[in-house]
């Protein structure tokens, strides 16, 4: 089966905001994909004398050599040794040895938030990994930043009595849409955007993101290249644990955000700040609330009552689908019905417009 390409002029490509980084044979081959493709592309999947793959919109294809789609991985393009050798040179800027640290940890994020992540042959140095070597694969995930993501999630988690937010826990598996999402929850925040008719008047909030993997804010020299609001500080490429005490520390938060957290670190540092009186919206990978009840560091958290509210996100054909659990619910599983948060994208300026049907 193959796509074909329909137009839709007019409407910014996501290829675009990382074709600077491909090497020419590759930039040629992409920019023939179907427009819709290009228009919602997320992921570039490289790896080399196997097919080239790509996602968007929730799906992924096979591409073939004049840039139409496939299901199947037959007769399709194969990337060589020498344009994935050419490819791993221009995301590190021609110097291997300044990227010892993204290497050790399996991914290189580059400007604009956009996270390469590699894989290869290990280099183990006392049974820690202290590198990749021999790179043969490459999975470029285009970040986005999609203001009013949480105009219809960000009304559910308002602490009234505080006039802030719930410390909120939100679960999906990758590629749901949570930074997008925790981004934007961010940006409402810093700003007093609550999207709520009792809240006119409220205040923005101090927010501090501890931005692990550069891909929240996509600081470059410490400045944020998306809106995350007036009120928010940046602990960039900083271990979430520590990034979250030294915001604490010294920038006094009202409201932390961090991405991904598992670790036993992770979690006695949201203790923490908890104990400060400092809301705390983080985001882990699991299919839901059962799943992350298996996780040992994010059951701990969640018996002790550390989240008011733990939100669930899904991807469907309607599009992000978002569900509340609220701290009294969770050991019942009481949800609220599936809402979608958003659902069509802004063509000009790749932003989705709160209220679109």
């Amino acid at each position: 089966m193959e796509l074909r390409e329909d137009k839709h002029p007019g409407v910014m490509s996501m290829l675009a905001r990382v074709i600077h980084l491909l090497p020419l044979e590759l930039k040629s081959l992409l920019e023939r994909l179907p427009t819709g493709a290009k228009e919602q592309l997320e992921e570039i999947r490289i790896r080399e004398g196997r097919p080239l793959e790509v996602g968007f919109r929730g799906q992924s294809r096979f591409v073939a050599s004049d840039g139409s789609l496939r299901q199947a991985a037959d007769d399709t393009y194969k990337p060589s040794a020498d344009l994935c050798r050419k490819l791993l040179e221009r995301i590190t800027n021609y110097s291997l040895y300044a990227m010892e640290e993204e290497l050790r940890r399996g991914f290189i994020t580059v400007t604009g938030g956009h996270r390469i992540g590699l894989a290869g042959r290990t280099i183990l140095d006392g049974g820690s990994v202290r590198g990749i070597r021999d790179i043969g694969a490459f999975n470029i995930r285009i970040a986005r930043e999609v203001v009013g993501a949480s105009v219809h999630l960000l009304p559910k988690l308002v602490d009234r009595s505080r006039k802030t937010l719930h410390s909120t826990l939100i679960l999906a598996p990758p590629q749901q849409g949570k930074t997008t999402l925790v981004r934007d929850i961010a940006r409402s925040v810093s700003y007093g955007y609550w999207q709520q008719a009792d809240a006119d008047g409220w205040q923005g909030r101090k927010v501090g993101i501890v931005d692990e993997r550069s891909e929240i804010a996509a600081c470059m020299r410490g400045i944020p290249t998306f809106d995350i609001g007036p009120r928010t500080d940046v602990m960039d490429a900083c271990p979430k644990a520590e990034g979250m005490m030294m915001l604490l520390r010294s920038m006094s938060p009202e409201v932390i955000i961090a991405d991904e957290i598992g670790r036993p670190e992770d979690g006695e540092a949201i203790r923490e700040a908890s104990h400060a009186g400092v809301s705390v919206v983080a985001t882990a990978h699991a299919y839901d609330l059962q799943d992350a009840r298996g996780r040992p560091v994010l059951q701990k958290l969640l018996d002790e009552g550390t989240f008011a509210y733990v939100v669930e996100l899904k991807r469907t054909a309607e599009g992000i689908m978002h569900r509340v659990v609220a701290s009294s619910g969770l050991r019942h599983d009481a949800r609220e019905p599936a809402v979608a948060f958003s659902r069509r994208e802004s063509g000009l300026s790749g932003r989705f417009r709160a209220g679109d049907p």
